[in-house]
């Protein structure tokens, strides 16, 4: 029998064997840190010594870095000193500015929007116009980020525009006093029925959870017994945020998120810190398959205490924290720390950024590899793919005319005529276009570009040089000449075919331009599938509790009450 004095001596032995294992691992690493250091110090010399061109160190270096993280995942990013304070708006939600959204558009400066209230707004700057000048400077060879600069400045300072106005003969002059701009994350917020009150969120900067909180104690002021949650193409942001907005909805005590990284002491479980606002008011979210991060936090914790029901489509799959991280000269590394876990304790990361394929590809997770877990009332949810929706609601896509009709800015153009030969319309919810207007519209079109490819062209030209590769073509040529024909017709007829989609789009923007970007909101509402089964699932209450119940999902899918077909 092996006495215990010789167990404890083996395991000592063990014990220091594996502190000297660890030790030279460690001096191996740091030794390979300081060589690969030392190559990349000395090959950065020689270059700048010895290529044949003149280079920019910081050009170069920043590149160097950026193809280094790259290797990473998408999130983990260098920021040098020059882009820090676009990266705090992108953090605060704030910045010196006129506050309107300007872009370049066929060589063009195009004002695309301006926000109600702000600086370009009360100056009278119109969507349409096109910038010429900027504080005597020309703006047509500047990029989308010149111009911004041009734009952004201290509060009080004045931005003197020099813009060219539809209906107009001359050039105008716009001087707009810049202002602290604040970019609401909460955009819009009001009644869609008697007692359905409806918000939009479309970040997580700081306060958000206080307008949150703001916008769902003025609707029910207004009468608000039910709530559509919408938090479609929200990118994300502060994650104590997510935790505060869950807050409103959920008990005081109860886990909101976990982080787990590989710095333990980070490790951190988030809970429900305050007296929530409402536990039992019944809410129905809209998700899409651009809401990520902070987005996915609140819908999925949400969802696991079988709080609300989900509408839309499945989320975009970033179970990823971020912080940032100091570096020399004012720069900053924002860097990948985390993973984060949502109460029912499933991690919804959709890519495995740590295994790629031999070619540098990235896979997602199967679904074979995929964990159920389970809600608190005992609904099946899995890990590994975003948070699915309860009421599943696939984008019915738009034609393709719409598409080309879109890209090219011909709606934004009408819209940008119509508004400057009516002075009024009716509430954006009650405006609709009239036949007279449409056919305006169609007259508008005339002699411009809207050549595109349909679906049934694409096919027919891959039939086309299948049959040819294949000697066929001889054979089946009048067939597909026919048949060409007849698509060509059938394309003459789109803006007549497809008016009902393209009128509602054509409405909404023309709404913006009296109503600004809420105008927007109100006029999709009646042709907005998700926001109409959301009522449609708040106004049934059965379903909605069978919903939130195990095994409601798949009844409800059988049964399709309530959702649009």
């Amino acid at each position: 029998m092996i006495s215990r004095k010789k167990v404890l001596a083996v395991l000592a032995l063990s014990t220091l064997g594996l502190a000297s294992f660890r030790v030279a691992s460690d001096s191996e690493r740091y030794f390979e840190i300081a060589k690969n250091l030392d190559i990349f110090a000395t090959l950065f010399k020689e270059v700048n010594t010895y290529y044949v061109d003149e280079i920019t160190p910081g050009k170069l270096v920043k590149t160097g870095i950026d193809g280094m993280l790259k290797s990473l995942d998408p999130y983990t990013n260098y920021i040098p000193e020059d882009d820090i304070e676009d990266f705090r708006t992108l953090t605060t939600g704030q910045y010196g500015g006129i506050g309107a959204v300007v872009i370049k558009r066929n060589g063009k400066t195009v004002v695309q929007s301006a926000y109600e209230g702000y600086p370009a707004q009360k100056a009278g700057l119109l969507p349409g116009d096109e910038i010429l000048t900027i504080n005597n400077v020309n703006v047509d060879k500047k990029t989308n980020a010149d111009i911004s600069k041009l734009l952004k400045g201290q509060a009080n300072s004045v931005a003197k525009l020099i813009v060219t106005r539809y209906g107009q003969d001359k050039p105008v002059e716009v001087n707009i006093t810049r202002d602290r701009i604040q970019v609401e994350n909460v955009p819009y917020y009001g009644m869609l029925t008697n007692d359905i009150g409806y918000f939009q969120l479309s970040g997580f900067t700081m306060d958000a959870g206080r307008e949150v909180r703001n916008a769902v104690v003025r609707l029910k002021e207004k009468g608000a017994k039910k709530l559509v949650f919408d938090i479609r193409d929200n990118p994300g942001g502060l994650l104590n945020e997510a935790v505060n907005i869950a807050n409103l909805f959920v008990d005081k005590g109860l886990d909101v998120v976990s982080t787990k990284g590989k710095v333990t002491e980070w490790n951190k479980t988030y809970k429900a810190l305050d007296v929530p606002l409402d536990t039992q008011i019944p809410i129905a979210i809209i998700t899409s398959n651009r809401s990520a991060s902070a987005s996915e936090i609140v819908s999925g914790v949400l969802q696991d205490y079988d709080r609300a029901v989900l509408v839309g489509e499945r989320t975009f799959g970033k179970g990823l924290v971020q912080a940032t991280r100091p570096l020399s000269y004012n720069s900053q590394l924002k860097v990948t720390t985390a993973k984060y876990y949502i109460p029912s304790g499933r991690c919804i990361q959709e890519i495995d950024y740590s295994h790629r394929g031999e070619d540098g590809s990235l896979t997602k997770f199967p679904d074979s590899l995929r964990t159920a877990f389970k809600t608190q009332a005992g609904r099946i949810v899995y890990d590994g793919g975003g948070v699915a929706p309860d009421i599943d609601i696939q984008d019915r896509g738009i034609a393709d005319i719409t598409r080309v009709l879109i890209q090219k800015s011909y709606l934004f153009d009408f819209a940008t005529r119509y508004r400057s030969e009516h002075a009024t319309i009716a509430p954006a919810r009650e405006f609709h276009l009239t036949e007279a207007d449409y056919q305006k519209f169609v007259a508008f079109l005339q002699g411009k570009n809207i050549s595109y490819n349909t679906d049934a062209e694409r096919a027919l030209t891959d039939l086309t040089k299948k049959v040819k590769e294949d000697k066929h073509y001889d054979d089946v040529k009048l067939e597909l000449a026919t048949i060409q024909r007849k698509v060509a017709v059938n394309k003459t007829n789109d803006l007549q075919r497809f008016k009902p989609e393209i009128r509602d789009l054509l409405e909404t923007e023309i709404a913006s331009r009296y109503y600004y970007e809420k105008g927007r909101t109100e006029a999709s509402f009646d042709d907005d599938l998700n926001v109409q089964a959301a009522i449609a699932v708040l106004n049934d209450p059965n379903r909605y509790a069978a919903l939130l119940k195990p095994g409601g999902q798949a009844a409800s899918a059988k049964k399709g009450a309530g959702v649009p077909k």
